[in-house]
């Protein structure tokens, strides 16, 4: 089953996809396996990301950039003793077959050579177990997944000796490229009818049991990435995180997975800066994407996201703990089918901020919560009122248009009682019920702001200037 549906993903993913990388096999002469013996190299089985402390929050650049640091020529000029094929590792590519030794061998050896190329070539599918990926590595490294690569299939599968949190890690690693014409398949379904699941449980409530599944693919504590032309599917939990990384290039890649697929986000970065995200299609269970703490310098440009619960900056400032996101960027971008559009979260009692957020040119189809911040997230009733929050400043919505879920009003600006949302800027907003009467409500609380424009529906409840306490509130310490 797993192989028919790679068989599947490759075919459909080639009308949906604006781009394919170019094919390996035809520009570079096979490398046949050296004696092992002879070879110093990275190790893919170096100290556990997972072990490891988290990453301390990048200090932000003097000067912002618009654009992350592009990676290398993926391709560049090479000698033929540069590719490492998995077949000539031992790699069977059966779909059930272990391969991960093929892979990490190839790897170990690719790893220590320049522009070195591992090759997953296509018409094969390659069943591999959670494996760490590791640097350093000699410059111009690329993993190139022409065929489809895959997980075992469901909980039940995993060994017990593996890690349940992450399936491919790459970790300190620098000038690397993750990308090809194939599909990584994540085989989630089992994971997801995990009875902890959201609405698994008796009468749609959550049930005790083990919860723990697996991201699909991790970057950590790595730089100047490039992730392009893949097609990234029905992943346990998130499809790609990004921790701790700096200057990351993603581009035309298909992220999938159907629309009730609990904790499904599609691309989640935290601790990370100069991130570019373009031309790309991810349909999930969860936020297109997902930007957490620490997160600096982010451009989307040219995506389209839904179904899915739109892209998200937080939830931040969970137990009381500061965050510090600023200067994101969100344009030319369609969000369609999706119980949320462009959202802040964060929980009561963090500290930080938010800042310098600029949503541009987004065209909404029939989402719920087209724009929102929401000062109260909780997941449960028990969550209490805090004093302490983080500092909401300087987000701007210009030219939003299209059509809303009547169900909740389209736009919802609910702020901390004590630590008030400021510069808030609409202009040329036209949101339309895609059914039914026109809502024209929207919700206010705390916020302070300007319509450059008239908006639709009228967003007649933002106050003006500041609140006394700015002053107090702008030392966030980020």
């Amino acid at each position: 089953m797993e192989t028919i549906r790679c068989i599947l993903a490759v075919f459909f993913g080639v009308s949906l996809l604006l781009y394919n990388s170019s094919n390996v096999e035809g520009r570079y002469r096979y490398h046949k396996p050296k004696n092992k013996s002879s070879k110093t190299t990275g190790s893919p089985v170096s100290p556990t990301p997972s072990d490891a402390p988290d990453p301390q929050s990048p200090t932000a650049p003097s000067s912002p950039s618009n654009s992350p640091q592009i990676p290398s020529d993926p391709y560049p000029n090479t000698s033929s003793d540069s590719i490492f094929n998995v077949m000539d590792y031992g790699a069977v590519g059966d779909g059930s077959t272990d391969d991960t030794n093929a892979f990490t061998q190839a790897w170990k050896e690719a790893c220590g050579v320049e522009s070195g190329v591992i090759l997953a070539p296509s018409g094969y599918s390659f069943m591999i177990t959670s494996t760490i990926f590791s640097g350093p590595c000699k410059p111009g490294l690329v993993f190139q997944v022409d065929g489809c690569l895959m997980p075992p299939d469901g909980p039940d599968s995993w060994p017990e000796k593996d890690s349940t949190q992450q399936w491919l890690v790459f970790y300190r690693l620098d000038g690397m490229t993750l990308t090809g014409k194939g599909t990584i398949e994540g085989n989630g379904e089992k994971w997801w009818d995990l009875p902890c699941k959201p609405h698994r449980g008796p009468n749609g409530s959550t049930s005790k049991g083990p919860c723990a599944s697996p991201a699909l693919i991790r970057f950590f504590m790595s730089s100047n990435l490039e992730v392009s032309g893949l097609r990234i599917q029905n992943s346990p939990q998130f499809h790609m995180k990004f921790d701790g990384c700096e200057g990351v290039l993603i581009k035309k890649l298909s992220i999938s997975s159907p629309k009730l697929s609990p904790n499904t986000d599609g691309i989640h970065i935290e601790n990370t800066r100069d991130v570019g995200i373009y031309d790309s299609l991810i349909s999930n269970g969860d936020d297109c994407i997902s930007i957490g703490t620490g997160c600096s310098d982010v451009d989307i440009d040219g995506l389209t996201c839904g179904p899915s619960h739109g892209i998200s900056i937080g939830s931040l400032g969970v137990h009381n703990s500061q965050a510090c996101v600023r200067n994101i960027t969100v344009r030319n971008t369609l969000i369609k089918e999706s119980d949320d559009g462009l959202r802040i979260k964060t929980w009561q009692g963090g500290t930080g901020s938010v800042s310098d957020i600029n949503f541009e040119n987004i065209q909404m189809e029939n989402v719920r919560n087209c724009i929102i911040i929401d000062q109260y997230y909780c997941l449960s009733k028990a969550c209490h009122n805090e004093t302490s929050a983080v500092y909401v400043t300087g987000v701007t919505y210009r030219n939003i248009k299209g059509t809303y879920d009547v169900r909740t009003p389209p736009i919802h600006f609910a702020c901390s009682d004590t630590v008030a949302c400021t510069d808030i800027l609409l202009s040329e907003v036209e949101l339309l019920p895609e059914e039914g009467e026109l809502v024209d409500d929207p919700f206010c609380w705390n916020a302070y702001g300007t319509e450059e424009t008239v908006t639709i529906p009228p967003v007649n409840c933002l106050r003006e200037g500041e609140p006394e306490s700015v002053g107090e509130i702008s030392s966030t310490g980020c």
